[in-house]
């Protein structure tokens, strides 16, 4: 059974009443997508809402260095936003464009504006930044090094995503997003590293 966490929400309701964390309908190597079809576990959809998971655990994560640091208190609640809006992708994912019926199309949709929000944060914080002069390694102390994890598992969806995009799967503004995503990671990474005052390490070509 796909994870209760990217059931759309109109299934909420039907959570409330205690149930068990397990429900062994995926014994068999299946699990079911918001439309009913049931596939094997190794379905690109899975692949994609469980890297999307991950994603989302690992943004948890580097909320969990700001808030301890008692830092970044603007980042904390766009990162808070990005988490919610995976949860949306999710749901949009375990939808199929091409089986689903109009009304599960509809409840699944995702706005662009979500994308153009990324962009007006990344501008924001790109003010704050030095230019680029050359390619950067994942440093910048542990907020930063946690948020470039981010940023690779996101690129990670991204490619998976890219399948189920080409065949008409899901629609073009979730995998803009997503596509957006790694580069707020990429920025907002470089902007914890400026204000904490770490070094960021830029990549050194061998000279053999």
């Amino acid at each position: 059974m796909i994870s209760r966490a990217f059931l759309p929400r109109v299934f909420k309701p039907l959570f409330c009443a205690p149930f068990s964390i397990y429900t062994k309908t995926g014994d068999k190597g299946t699990s079911c997508l918001y439309t009913g079809e049931r596939l094997p576990k190794t379905a690109v959809f899975f692949n994609v809402v469980g890297t999307v998971d991950e994603l989302n655990s690992n943004v948890g994560h580097a909320i969990a260095h700001c808030q301890e640091r008692k830092l970044f208190r603007d980042q904390i609640v766009q990162l808070q936003e990005v988490q919610n809006r995976l949860f949306d992708i999710g749901s949009h994912v375990a939808t199929p464009r091409k089986s689903a019926d109009e009304k599960k199309v509809k409840y699944t949709q995702f706005s662009a504006q979500h994308t153009r929000n990324l962009e007006k944060w990344i501008d924001e914080m790109t003010l704050e930044l030095p230019p680029l002069t050359g390619f950067i390694l994942p440093s910048g102390g542990v907020i930063a090094t946690s948020l470039h994890v981010c940023r690779s598992v996101c690129r990670r969806c991204e490619r998976l995503m890219a399948d189920l995009l080409i065949q008409g799967m899901i629609d073009q503004d979730p995998y803009q997003y997503v596509n957006r995503l790694s580069d707020y990671f990429f920025t907002v990474a470089r902007y914890t590293a400026k204000m904490t005052k770490n070094v960021e390490f830029q990549w050194e070509k061998s000279n053999i």
